[in-house]
């Protein structure tokens, strides 16, 4: 009793500081707001919708569910998860943050997942995708694509360790993968994926219609979490609370003979990754291993900004959050330990001298090419196509509400 009355003080002064700061500091509440819609607006809106919309199209029609009997071999002796964690995994790698967390709630809901199971999964298959690595951080902040390299291998390896990790987590639940299919695992799978279908009865426009609305609604809440958690940091900042945590980080980064000035990036991109990212790139007595190091903690522990966002897509089900937390500390841990043991066999070896015949190809993420023309195209475009879609999920709802019959 006592301890919930703490939290109801603590989270209730902590609201009247966010308020208050806001009216303290109205321009730069405003500017955090700006730059937290934009990111939104141009580049993750238009780039995890069609993920999103896809996946839910993939689950109605019986494709997840295929896909899961052929990577049952697969996923359940590594992970102790079911075949169709194959998919989330893939999917939550190529569209980043929170697909993961999404698709597992998706398939939890369906049944496809136990609690205990969709907890491993959701804990190493939420990640940022190799267009942010590449194109915003190693390019867009650090005008370096090489690094990109390093950061992407340190931020996936991380991820399957999490993964490998995390199959000791919670009891064991019983084995579906015994179901003696053989050699008649195709066969098995085709008849799981029309077995799908047929029981889910909806139209293809009645499927479709859902499936963007349903993406529509979680991009929306991801937006209001990158919007307040981006006004977040910037108030912590001014209010000198950043600076006063970063002092406690000061000695453990002397420990590790990391210069003092990564202590603030460091905190804020505990906040927001983008921004933590960014400030790390800018200091000048950091070595480049060094801020790359600091950067593959931040990717991989996320923010509180994605957490956050997680949390509330969890929260549908009864999936619990705080192995999802634990795991993005394992990962962020995995991975900056990952980014220092690489540096010399791959990035010392590779690209900071002539590069050799059998260097690692990143041609196509340098200026001029498909992936950084791709990345600036969704920035150009970005903003249309989150309008149109907007407007689309505005008439779904307007004809939604026509056809229910209202109450008498």
């Amino acid at each position: 009793m006592l301890q919930s009355k703490i939290k109801t003080i603590f989270l209730s002064i902590s609201a009247i500081i966010l308020a208050g700061s806001m009216i303290a500091y109205p321009k730069e509440s405003f500017e955090a707001s700006i730059r937290g819609l934009n990111m939104w607006w141009e580049i993750v809106f238009p780039s995890l919708l069609p993920f999103f919309i896809v996946s839910e199209m993939l689950i109605g029609f019986g494709v997840v569910k295929f896909i899961g009997v052929l990577l049952e071999p697969l996923m359940r002796p590594l992970f102790r998860v079911p075949g169709v964690g194959g998919f989330v995994w893939a999917m939550g790698m190529a569209s980043g943050f929170p697909a993961g967390a999404k698709l597992t709630t998706r398939l939890r809901q369906e049944g496809q997942l136990t609690q205990i199971e969709a907890e491993r999964l959701v804990s190493f298959t939420n990640s940022s995708n190799p267009l942010f690595i590449f194109g915003a951080v190693a390019v867009g902040f650090f005008h370096n694509p090489h690094l990109g390299v390093i950061l992407a291998l340190a931020h996936y390896l991380g991820n399957i360790c999490v993964g490998l990790m995390m199959r000791f987590y919670g009891r064991e639940t019983p084995d579906k993968a015994k179901d003696k299919q053989g050699k008649f695992i195709l066969r098995s799978a085709f008849s799981a994926l029309h077995q799908t279908r047929i029981n889910d009865n909806r139209p293809i426009g009645k499927l479709l219609g859902d499936a963007v609305s349903s993406s529509i609604q979680t991009l929306l809440m991801v937006g209001g979490f990158i919007i307040l958690f981006s006004v977040i940091n910037k108030l912590l900042f001014h209010l000198h609370i950043t600076a006063a945590l970063a002092k406690g980080f000061d000695l453990a980064l002397s420990s590790l003979s990391f210069p003092d000035m990564l202590s603030i990036p460091f905190i804020s991109g505990l906040f927001e990754i983008t921004m933590g990212s960014d400030l790390t790139s800018r200091v000048g007595d950091a070595t480049l291993l060094q801020q790359a190091i600091i950067t593959s903690f931040i990717l991989g522990f996320s923010g509180f900004s994605v957490q956050a966002q997680v949390a509330s897509i969890l929260a549908q089900t009864d999936i619990r959050f705080k192995p999802f937390f634990f795991a993005r500390i394992a990962q962020g841990i995995f991975a900056s330990s990952f980014a220092f043991i690489l540096w010399k066999p791959i990035y010392v070896r590779f690209y900071q001298t002539e590069q050799p015949s059998n260097a690692i190809p990143v041609s196509f993420f340098e200026e001029g090419t498909w992936m950084h023309t791709l990345y600036h195209k969704i920035i150009e475009l970005g903003p249309i196509i989150t309008i149109l879609s907007l407007s689309l999920y505005v008439l779904l709802l307007y004809f939604q509400s026509v056809r229910t019959p209202k109450k008498p």
